[in-house]
């Protein structure tokens, strides 16, 4: 079983075009199936689950949608953290959050300090996230400790990472075809075994979830050796 999975979510916007919704319904059922596959994660053992919410690349998206996105993300801080923190789940949001509101910026804080004891296991949201960028920020505070060049070795530049706690994701899952990681946790996605759905996000199962993770149970990993 895998400690951590990563999933990249999709096909939101695809699957709202081929229903006749408008975007923010596949958004809102995308984030429905988030909720059901982090619980089925969680049940079946995997400790750690990261979920690509929004990269830094998306505040190039259409404004209206940009909106939608952050309005569903407040609700569901507002409405729906208690249902993680009696799951005993920890929830916590990476990113470089530089152009996030104030009063999500206040949301995410509090929802982090309400499961902080948690330890079923880890939620965590990638929003702003770029995964280069958090490689720049890593070695921008390293820089600013003054360490010396030949002291900079990878299990360093990992303590920097924005969440040096938690361990690299095992297996990543993309939905909708595409095969690519769209500069999702370009550092510690090294060694991940990558598995790819044709599905959109929306349509994705807790079935298909656990084929996945039969089938990563079937893999003989070997980091390079």
């Amino acid at each position: 079983m895998p400690t951590h999975v990563g999933l990249i979510l999709d096909g939101n916007r695809r699957w709202a075009l081929q229903h006749g919704y408008p975007t923010a319904e596949g958004h809102r059922k995308g984030y429905l199936t988030l909720k059901n596959i982090t619980k089925s994660a969680v049940r079946n053992g995997v400790r750690y689950v990261s979920a690509y919410v929004f990269s830094s690349e998306n505040w190039q998206r259409d404004r209206q949608e940009i909106h939608d996105i952050m309005k569903l993300l407040s609700w569901a801080l507002k409405h729906e953290i208690k249902e993680l923190d009696k799951e005993n789940i920890r929830f916590q949001v990476i990113g470089s959050k530089l152009k996030l509101g104030a009063a999500l910026l206040r949301a995410i804080h509090q929802a982090e300090e309400q499961t902080k004891n948690n330890t079923r296991g880890t939620l965590l949201i990638c929003l702003d996230y770029s995964g280069q960028q958090e490689i720049v920020d890593a070695t921008k505070r390293i820089a600013e400790l003054g360490v010396n060049p030949e002291n900079i070795t990878p299990e360093l530049l990992s303590k920097f990472l924005y969440a040096p706690d938690v361990p690299p994701p095992d297996l990543i899952i993309r939905t909708s075809g595409e095969q690519r990681l769209s500069n999702f946790m370009t550092w510690e996605s090294a060694y991940s075994e990558l598995m790819f759905n044709k599905k959109l996000w929306p349509d994705f199962t807790e079935k298909d979830f656990e084929a996945a993770l039969k089938r990563y149970g079937r893999l003989q990993r070997r980091f390079g050796k």
